[in-house]
């Protein structure tokens, strides 16, 4: 996937100033003489009017647009926007009010021109103009911003769901590489249950593949899920104490991400048991409530002092904290300790259901 640069995306050139400011002022133009030609038909003197005076009235919206607006409004520099606005209507207004007179005489002096704004209502029409085209502006951002918004918040989900594919790509692998050992072990060992134990397998396989390839996921499915991983491993190892598993759900419809929870059992039983040796028991306890979920598994730690730092064996687990940071981002907890020999792995998941 082509690296994507967010940054350049929320701040693209959106804003065309010659098309903006074409339909503005056209829009103005015919406004303006409608206004002045008092909605009688035009003669060449209101249009020749009109023109001048929205060329006067274009140089102070212009500077307002592309001086005022982003090198204060946007820098929130509220105080010094208002007083450069201000200043901006009040000196083209005054100006306007003293020369538009003059300046029409000279460029038209086959026109006898009588002004149709008095001195007042030129400093009505500026300020009507100036918000009125400030508002236009800030609602064209406005627009363009969310647009953007909208655009970078699609191109992220489809960011984040091509790394939790590539994600569940490799754990399926991995699984399944885990799993294959185990029945090649029972196939060595000629056991009775190796049929079962293959039957068992597939279910696993089918629910890893295609039951999970969503986006969430039901605590009733992934419970189910551990059961079946457990008695699965029973055929590898007999245990003079099973697994513990304790649970405790309100909602067994409760969402959460696929896939979640296997790959910690799945620690648990590669790190924590050892075939032929006495073995203290993988112990689990599984909660929710209301919107918080609460996960907590322990075993011997047999093995190895540092599961997650093992850069082969930690295959599971580290893809379970990319999968965490990516679904869960401000709304779960991953803890790992290990003391007197038991390594214990916590997790917790808020305000999902």
């Amino acid at each position: 996937m082509q690296n994507l640069n967010f940054n350049t995306i929320l701040k693209s050139n959106y804003h065309r100033p010659l098309r903006f400011n074409s339909v503005l002022w056209l829009f103005a133009f015919v406004i303006l003489l409608f206004i002045f030609s008092k909605g009688q038909l035009p003669i060449r003197v209101d249009f020749a009017y009109t023109l001048t005076f929205l060329t006067a009235l274009a140089i102070p919206v212009l500077i307002n647009f592309y001086v005022l607006i982003p090198n204060y409004l946007k820098q929130e520099k509220y105080l010094i926007y208002s007083v450069t606005f201000i200043i901006n209507l009040v000196v083209f207004a005054t100006l306007s009010s003293w020369l538009l007179q003059p300046i029409l005489d000279v460029l038209f002096p086959s026109y006898f021109f009588i002004s149709y704004v008095s001195h007042k209502n030129i400093y009505l029409v500026f300020i009507i103009f100036l918000v009125a085209t400030s508002l236009l502006k800030l609602t064209e951002d406005w627009f363009y911003f969310n647009k953007n918004q909208n655009q970078l918040l699609k191109i992220k989900n489809q960011h984040i769901e091509t790394q939790l594919s590539t994600l569940r790509a490799q754990l399926n692998p991995h699984f399944l590489f885990n799993s294959l050992n185990v029945i090649y072990a029972l196939a060595l060992e000629k056991k009775d249950g190796i049929t079962e134990a293959i039957v068992q397998l597939s279910d696993i396989l089918r629910y890893v593949i295609y039951d999970s390839d969503t986006k969430r996921v039901s605590l009733k499915d992934e419970i189910a899920l551990l059961k079946n991983y457990i008695s699965f491993q029973n055929h590898r190892i007999e245990l003079p104490v099973s697994t513990q598993l304790n649970i405790d759900i309100e909602d067994e419809n409760f969402k959460i991400y696929p896939m979640l929870l296997l790959p910690l059992l799945e620690n648990s039983y590669k790190h924590g048991i050892i075939a032929g040796e006495i073995n203290s028991p993988i112990k689990i306890a599984l909660s929710q409530k209301g919107h918080q979920f609460r996960f907590t598994i322990e075993n011997t730690n047999l093995d190895t002092s540092n599961q997650l730092e093992d850069k082969h064996s930690g295959v599971g687990l580290e893809n379970l904290k990319n999968n965490l940071n990516l679904v869960y981002p401000n709304k779960h907890q991953f803890q790992t300790k290990l003391q007197n020999e038991v390594f214990k792995v916590l997790l917790t998941i808020s305000n999902e259901k």
